[in-house]
C-alpha cells in the first residue's frame, strides 16, 4: 500500500492559489474568516499526513527487524523525520513570534487579536529589527532550500533522486522574479495582514510533512514493505475552495487518508446522502450553492481491509462557506473629493477579476484615470455630490456617493508667523506673505493674489500701501523698512487662489506689532 500524495497536494496548491488571488484585496471579515478555515483546513491535515508517516515508519522498523539487511532504510527513514520535524519547528517558532507580535491570541476566537495587522508580518518577515531588509523570511527562504536538499542527499540512487525532486513539494516558488518585489520574502510576506501569512506557514509545514511522505515511501518500498498495512484511517477533503460565491460550484475531493490506490473495488463512499463514484480510492462529491452561510454534510466511508477482510465504516461532518458577490469603492485619503488636486480611489471587489468590472464616475463634473489594478484618480471641477457606479463580472450595478469640496482655506502668515509681536530685524527680514496649507493630505499649493499693507505709527496717521502678489511691491517694501519699536503694521484684505479656485478667495489678516 501506499499513500495518496497527489491529492492532499493538490488539495494545498488548490488552497495556495485562492490564497494568493485574495491577498491583492483589500479583504473583508468575511475573507479574513476564509484566511482561518484555509490554516485550519491545512494544519488538520498536516495532523493527518504525521500520523500517516509515524504509520510508515512503524512499518518500516518492523520489515527491518524480519530483514535486518534493510536497516539502512530504517536509519535514513529516520535521518529524514529528524530533518522535516526540525523544520518544521523552525517554522512554528516563527508563527508563534508572529501571533504574540499580533497581541496574542483572543481568548474566545482563538485568532490573533491583531489578525489584519500588516507591520507585524512586514517588520519580522521583511525589514528585520534594524529595518535592513534582514527579516527571518530572508532566512526562512535559505532554510527551504536547505531542508529541500537534506532530504534529497538521503537519496543514493540519482536517477531515483532526480525523479523524487520532481514531486518534492518543499521548495521554492521564483514567482517573485518576475515582479517588481525585490526579494521572495517582500513578494510573500511584505504588507500581508497576520491572518494571510499564517495559511502560508501552515503550507510550508504540510510541504514538509508531505515530503516527508515521498521518502518514507520510497524507503519503504526499499526495505521490501509494499505489503505493509495501516491501522488507522481517517476521511479527508480535499476542497478546490473553502469559501465560494453563490452561483458558482462547489467541488471536493472526498478520500481515505492512507488508503490504497488498490481498494477502490472493496471502498464505498457517500457524501451529502449520495453514494459517490470511487477511483484509486477517491470520490469527487459536487453541488451547485443556491444561498450564503456556513454549509455542512456528512461523509461516511466503507473499506475492506484486503489482507484480514475486516469491513471498516469511518464517519465525519465537513462543512464550508457560501459567500456573494460585492463591491467597496474607497477614496485613499478621506471620505470627500477635493476640486483641483488628484484623488486617489480604490476600488475592491470580492469575488470578482478587477478585468471584468466597469467603473464610471458622475456629478460635480468628476473623471476617473485608472492608476493601476483596482486604483484611480479622481478629479473634480465643482462642489455637490458625486456618484462612483460598479458594475460587471455578475455583480449589479452598485452606487457610491462622495461629497465634492474646494480645497480648505489656507492660512495667510508672514514667514511663519500669523499675527504677533516681531522684532524690528525679524519683521524688516521677510519679503512678503505666504499662503499655508495646514493639515491638508494633497500635493496642492495656494497663491497669495495680494492684500492691504497699513502701517500704523505711534502719534502718525495710519499709511496703507496696496500690494499685487505674495511678495512686498515698492510702497510695500518701503514702509517695512519704516518700522521701528510700537509700530503696528496690519495685513488686511489678503486673497488667494487655491487649484480648481475659478477666483481668489479672502482669507485671514495679520497685525503685528513692531518690539
Amino acid at each position: 500500500m501506499s499513500i495518496p500524495k497527489e491529492p492532499r497536494q493538490l488539495m494545498i496548491n488548490l488552497m495556495y492559489l485562492v490564497l494568493t488571488a485574495m491577498l491583492a484585496l483589500n479583504v473583508s471579515a468575511e475573507i479574513i474568516n476564509a484566511f482561518f478555515m484555509v490554516d485550519k483546513g491545512i494544519t488538520k491535515s498536516n495532523k493527518i499526513v504525521g500520523t500517516a508517516n509515524e504509520n510508515i515508519i512503524s512499518a518500516i522498523q518492523t520489515q527491518v527487524k524480519a530483514y535486518p539487511e534493510y536497516e539502512k532504510w530504517e536509519t535514513k527513514a529516520d535521518q529524514a523525520h529528524v530533518i522535516v520535524e526540525d523544520f518544521y519547528g523552525y517554522v512554528q517558532g516563527i508563527r508563534d513570534e508572529i501571533v504574540m507580535a499580533a497581541g496574542g491570541l483572543d481568548t474566545l476566537t482563538r485568532k490573533p487579536k491583531n489578525y489584519k495587522d500588516k507591520d507585524v508580518t512586514t517588520n519580522i518577515l521583511v525589514d528585520g529589527p534594524k529595518l535592513d531588509n534582514t527579516g527571518k523570511g530572508h532566512e526562512l527562504e535559505k532554510k527551504i532550500t536547505e531542508t529541500r536538499n537534506a532530504l534529497l542527499a538521503l537519496i543514493d540512487d540519482p536517477i531515483e533522486r532526480e525523479n523524487l525532486a520532481k514531486g518534492l513539494a518543499l521548495e521554492l516558488d521564483e514567482a517573485y522574479k518576475d515582479s517588481k518585489k525585490k526579494s521572495w520574502a517582500d513578494y510573500n510576506f511584505g504588507h500581508m495582514p497576520v491572518a494571510a501569512v499564517l495559511p502560508m506557514f501552515s503550507k510550508f509545514q504540510n510541504d514538509a510533512k508531505t515530503s516527508e511522505t515521498a521518502l518514507l515511501t520510497y524507503f519503504a518500498k526499499e526495505a521490501k514493505g509494499t505489503k505493509m498495512t495501516f491501522d488507522s484511517f481517517e476521511p479527508v477533503v480535499s476542497a478546490k475552495k473553502g469559501y465560494i460565491i453563490k452561483g458558482e460550484k462547489y467541488e471536493a475531493e472526498v478520500f481515505l487518508s492512507a488508503s490504497s490506490t488498490k481498494s477502490s473495488g472493496s471502498t464505498t463512499i457517500t457524501a451529502g446522502g449520495k453514494g459517490l463514484s470511487v477511483k484509486d480510492g477517491k470520490g469527487l462529491y459536487s453541488v451547485t450553492t443556491s444561498s450564503t452561510g456556513t454549509k455542512k454534510y456528512n461523509v461516511s466511508i466503507s473499506v475492506t481491509n484486503p489482507l484480514t477482510k475486516k469491513k471498516e465504516t469511518f464517519n465525519k461532518e465537513f462543512e464550508y462557506e457560501v459567500g456573494e458577490r460585492s463591491v467597496t469603492v474607497s477614496a485613499d485619503k478621506m471620505n470627500v473629493f477635493y476640486i483641483g488636486v488628484d484623488n486617489p480611489v480604490s476600488v475592491v471587489a470580492a469575488g470578482i477579476s478587477s478585468n471584468d468590472l466597469s467603473v464610471n464616475g458622475s456629478g460635480s463634473g468628476i473623471t476617473l484615470t485608472p492608476a493601476g489594478r483596482g486604483k484611480y484618480i479622481a478629479k473634480a471641477k465643482s462642489p455637490g455630490n458625486a456618484t462612483i457606479t460598479v458594475s460587471g463580472g455578475g455583480l449589479a450595478s452598485t452606487k457610491f456617493e462622495f461629497r465634492v469640496k474646494r480645497i480648505p482655506d489656507p492660512i495667510a502668515r508672514l514667514g511663519r508667523e500669523d499675527s504677533g509681536a516681531l522684532g524690528t530685524g525679524a519683521f524688516k527680514a521677510q519679503g512678503g506673505v505666504g499662503a499655508w496649507l495646514d493639515n491638508f493630505d494633497f500635493k496642492a499649493t495656494c497663491k497669495i493674489e495680494g492684500f492691504v499693507m497699513t502701517r500704523v505709527a505711534k502719534r502718525q496717521d495710519p499709511v496703507d500701501a496696496p500690494n499685487r502678489g505674495a511678495r512686498f511691491g515698492a510702497q510695500a517694501a518701503r514702509l517695512v523698512k519704516m518700522a521701528t519699536p510700537g509700530d503696528i503694521y496690519y495685513f488686511e484684505n489678503i486673497k488667494a487662489r487655491c487649484p480648481g479656485d475659478p477666483a481668489a478667495r479672502k482669507i485671514n489678516s495679520l497685525v503685528f506689532k513692531i518690539k
